[in-house]
């Protein structure tokens, strides 16, 4: 109950800071889209399964809205988010239906070398991607409403964060729930799961496609607070920098993503400003430092506090 209150005030706080400051609205942005993807590999590593290759859903999505954007330009925003979410997902369908039958480091490794796959065709094929340069995409309406760049960027962080809430809630409710928790043993005892009567290859496919859903919220609202996608958004470093948010924050709670994906940034912004040469080797000394002190994370490591007091 108190990580469901922090969130909303959380929330409350963003949404002041952007109103009162501006040019923080669209890092803020930035930032939520990491965390909701982030909450998408988080459902995976559930599983005990690593991907490294789930920004090629964001990239996916990414893409649709700058498709139907650049064909019919009257299309509005959030039929724009909801497009770019259904394509994901059908594009999930399709590539998890043999992904799933992998686990460890096949799943990874298979997830990657599609990314790439996907990566290099945007790259080549210039005359529909744009190639390296990307597609731009024109400031769409906001439920029929056209709207200055300021009022814009504020409409839709208050949209941001009303997604990131409703999929922090899904997630968790997902969790909690019988799927939630087949999906977990999984990662314990896949044979006892199998024996219970349950289809582990059914029970990692749904999962697969829910986390790719979720990366596809990411993807489209990146799209839109950028105004432009290109091929960077699927690279296998936008992959890892998900993991590294998921294992920051932990993927015991849905919590974990959005104070993983804070730290993440926090950690970024600050070494390259005071140490611009060493601002990786930063980040890595923070996930070693993780991942020796808190492996859960730390919403899973105060989760676990809360449990050993009580």
């Amino acid at each position: 109950m108190k990580l469901y209150l922090a969130s909303l005030i959380s929330a409350a706080v963003a949404l002041l800071i952007g109103y009162n400051v501006p040019w923080t609205v669209t890092p803020i942005i930035v930032g939520l889209t990491y965390a909701i993807a982030a909450l998408g590999v988080s459902v995976m590593m559930r599983a005990g399964q690593v991907s490294f290759g789930h920004a090629m859903y964001a990239c996916v999505s990414a893409y649709t809205v700058a498709f139907i954007a650049r064909a019919w330009p009257e299309t509005d925003a959030i039929t724009l988010i909801i497009a770019g979410v259904i394509v994901a997902f059908l594009f999930s369908v399709v590539i998890g239906l043999f992904i799933v039958r992998y686990r460890g480091i096949f799943f990874g490794m298979l997830n990657l070398a599609l990314s790439m796959v996907l990566f290099a065709l945007l790259g080549k094929l210039y005359h529909i991607t744009g190639g390296t340069d990307g597609l731009r995409i024109a400031r769409p309406t906001i439920l029929g409403m056209e709207l200055e760049r300021q009022t814009f960027e504020m409409t839709l962080l208050g949209i941001t964060l009303a997604i990131a809430l409703f999929i922090a809630w899904w997630v968790q409710r997902y969790f909690r729930s019988g799927s939630g928790e087949a999906l977990s043993a999984i990662k314990t005892n896949e044979t006892r799961l199998e024996y219970l009567g349950f289809s582990a290859y059914y029970v990692m496919w749904k999962g697969y496609l829910f986390s790719a859903v979720i990366c596809g919220f990411s993807g489209a609202l990146l799209a839109l607070i950028q105004g432009l996608v290109t091929p960077e958004l699927g690279l296998w470093l936008r992959s890892s920098e998900y993991v590294f948010i998921a294992l920051l924050g932990g993927s015991v709670h849905a919590a974990g993503a959005f104070v993983g994906a804070a730290g993440f940034e926090t950690v970024k912004l600050l070494s390259s400003a005071y140490f611009p040469d060493l601002w990786q080797f930063a980040l890595g000394l923070t996930l070693i430092i993780t991942i020796f002190l808190v492996p859960s994370g730390i919403v899973g490591q105060f989760i676990k506090r809360k449990q050993t007091q009580s």
